[in-house]
């Protein structure tokens, strides 16, 4: 039988066939890991109370809590702990490529998505669900009632990559949609031009939104591990190019490294969480970010 932590792994995951479990698994194989990590007192934090800071009502100090890490924490007021959040799903075709790992991008995207959605919603915060290619596909209004939770992982485990993307353009169409503060987390393989993305996520960020960039890649496309002639594919205009690879490898992974670079550079310059993943990563990553995301807000 796996372990908690077990369960934060691809491969792990891919065997567990429904979308609930899996999520569910991730969860909770991440909470337990907190416990052993530098992280500990991090999952009593992030759910009702946050790290006491300077200028706090010391009456507000939750000993119980205390007693328990060795730190100092307040607790929260309704008004600080929920925050509303979007889950913004990219359907890109080149999302269904996998060179030799079970999940491909597209998959680990759900996974994700479908953890972060019952971290949310077991918070009590309400979480909403965006997908898009060349438009806008769905728009699930966030709520925090656990009902939410069953409708979101019902649209996600029949979403499909579907063909060509527009990254900025959905993305500005969803800015003008959310008139509220919300945390707007996009998970995207971002094949796309970076600079009208950038400006796009840019303008989130300058309208009062919190961003999380999940940017998720193959393993193979991060690691290039391709020798002699090689056949591609487009997997969105399904043109073939065949490439030496031996004497593109070095270009290929500059090029990647320099987008991934470009991507992260202007991502914290704007204020941007920017998650680099690939297939081959365990999920813990991912959500941790989320929840230094969430504590930086208070």
């Amino acid at each position: 039988m796996p372990t908690a932590e077990q369960y934060l792994k691809p491969e792990v995951i891919r065997t567990v066939a429904r979308l609930d479990l899996r999520a569910r698994f991730i969860v909770e194989g991440f909470m337990s890991g907190l416990h052993a990590s530098p992280f500990h007192g991090f999952s009593v934090e992030f759910s009702e109370h946050r790290r006491y800071a300077q200028g706090d009502d010391l009456k507000d100090i939750d000993w119980l809590v205390y007693a328990k890490t060795d730190r100092y924490y307040v607790k929260k007021y309704q008004a600080e702990t929920n925050i509303t959040g979007y889950l913004v799903m990219d359907l890109s075709e080149s999302m269904a490529y996998t060179y030799r790992q079970e999940l491909s991008k597209f998959d680990y995207a759900i996974c994700l998505a479908a953890a972060l959605a019952y971290m949310m919603i077991h918070q009590q915060d309400p979480v909403g669900l965006i997908t898009f290619d060349e438009k806008l596909r769905h728009s699930l209004p966030p709520r925090s009632k656990r009902t939410q939770l069953g409708n979101i992982l019902a649209i996600l485990s029949k979403l499909r990559p579907t063909g060509p993307t527009e990254i900025a353009k959905n993305l500005q169409s969803i800015g003008a949609m959310i008139r509220h503060r919300s945390l707007i987390m996009v998970f995207s393989d971002l094949l796309a031009d970076p600079e009208p993305t950038i400006k796009t996520i840019r303008q989130l960020r300058y309208r009062g939104h919190d961003v999380i960039l999940f940017h998720i890649l193959d393993e193979a496309e991060v690691h290039f591990p391709f020798n002699g002639l090689v056949d591609f594919q487009d997997p969105e205009s399904g043109d073939n190019l065949i490439i030496d690879a031996d004497a593109m490898k070095a270009d290929y992974l500059d090029a990647v490294r320099e987008m991934c670079e470009l991507y992260r550079r202007e991502c914290f310059a704007a204020g941007i969480d920017y998650v680099g993943l690939n297939t081959s990563m365990p999920f813990d990553k991912a959500l941790i970010e989320y929840l230094s995301s969430r504590q930086a807000r208070f």
